[in-house]
């Protein structure tokens, strides 16, 4: 299938700032059973976007502006092509765990194995984990597939609920959240067990076909499991869902500080508000040449550069993209 993404973000300040500086980590990864065909941003004010590949391959645009202003408007349009993913087993041969432990140790999966700082086990984890009887039974398959009704059947999902930035125990204490919710307690209970779990940042199609419970007109998460024999699975335990050709991959990380659509800061005192806008739509297979065009007459095509923007010591200002 092809679609067409559209994703709008316009941050309004109630005093002027200067010196915007933002990352974005918007544009679908060609990969596997998904190849994006295009991907141009557009920032008003006028910016210079560059761009470098992180450790993970992810695409991350930035750009910084200096003049004063009291809005930033950032549009980004995409055409993605996608197909559905291999059919998997039933259920994973007896000696499943094994495997997987043998995978573990001979390959560099550390940074998906231990927990990260969404995703660190608390009291609350734990006895989520015992009442959904999370242990090393059956197969890491039959596990995951458990753990993904069990996660949908368990929770409510509420948008505003918990924020971009909140404990996995805002989530487990009322029992209720939002997408990253659910794939933050997901990889945490995934690594308990020793599956290698990444968390996975992108949309997801809506139609009057496939009811799914997230809402149309934000951003998407859910979870990869590395499983034996098969590799990298997607879950979307807010859906209950396999991962499929409705959803489309931007960024994958260890949890959401590594993979937000927009981080920034600006100099000056003023409180920012952000409203966010995602339209995704069914396409027609792109015409090279009518996209050839469209960058020729782009006004802010990217500029590409290997060298990250952003500093570790940086302040940075998260907003909630999932709603």
């Amino acid at each position: 299938m092809y679609f067409s993404i559209q994703h709008q973000t316009r941050f309004r300040y109630d005093a002027p700032v200067s010196e915007s500086i933002m990352e974005l980590r918007m544009q679908p990864r060609s990969e596997g059973k998904q190849r994006c065909f295009s991907y141009f941003v557009k920032v008003n004010p006028k910016a210079r976007v560059l761009q470098y590949r992180d450790h993970l391959g992810n695409y991350v645009h930035h750009f910084s502006v200096a003049p004063k202003h009291t809005q930033l408007l950032v549009t980004t349009e995409s055409t993605v092509e996608t197909y559905e993913p291999d059919p998997i087993p039933a259920v994973l041969p007896l000696r499943g765990w094994e495997e997987l432990d043998h995978t573990t140790a001979t390959q560099d999966f550390w940074e998906f194995v231990m927990p990260s700082e969404l995703t660190e086990p608390t009291p609350l984890l734990n006895a989520l984990s015992k009442e959904l009887r999370v242990e090393r039974r059956e197969d890491p398959l039959t596990m995951c597939l458990e753990l993904n009704r069990a996660i949908y059947a368990s929770f409510e999902y509420v948008p505003k609920s918990t924020r971009v930035n909140s404990p996995i125990d805002h989530a487990l204490g009322g029992r209720k959240g939002v997408c990253q919710d659910f794939a933050h307690i997901m990889t945490a209970l995934l690594r308990e067990l020793r599956i290698p779990a990444r968390y996975v940042s992108g949309y997801l199609f809506h139609s009057r076909e496939n009811k799914t419970r997230s809402v149309d007109g934000a951003t998407h998460a859910w979870v990869e499991a590395f499983l034996p024999g098969i590799g990298w699975t997607g879950f979307d335990p807010t859906n209950n869902l396999l991962a499929g050709s409705r959803h489309i991959r931007t960024a994958i990380g260890r949890d959401y500080n590594d993979v937000p659509p927009t981080r920034g800061t600006y100099r000056g005192g003023a409180q920012s508000e952000m409203a966010v806008v995602v339209r995704v739509t069914k396409a027609d297979a792109p015409i090279m040449e009518d996209l050839a065009k469209e960058l020729l007459f782009n006004s802010n095509p990217p500029v590409f550069d290997e060298r990250p923007l952003l500093s570790d010591d940086l302040a940075l200002q998260q907003q909630q993209q999932q709603q």
